[in-house]
């Protein structure tokens, strides 16, 4: 499964990650899942794109790391 927008993010996708995160999760997907065709590896692949431009704060919060 592809997905087309960010509306159609997982939910923890979509009310944590600030938008230009939801953008590099999507894109990350989108790609594994067309390689690997695992959701579990390409949800593994996503977060791990995420985390290379984001970190999460102490108070549960998403950051870019370049801020």
């Amino acid at each position: 499964m592809l997905y087309e927008s960010l509306k159609e993010l997982p939910e923890g996708v979509r009310d944590h990650l600030p938008h230009h995160g939801q953008e590099i999760y999507k894109e990350a997907f989108n790609s594994a899942i067309k390689e690997y065709k695992e959701e579990e590896t390409a949800h593994k692949v996503a977060w791990s794109a995420v985390k290379h431009k984001y970190e999460k704060t102490e108070d549960g919060k998403w950051k870019s790391k370049d801020s």
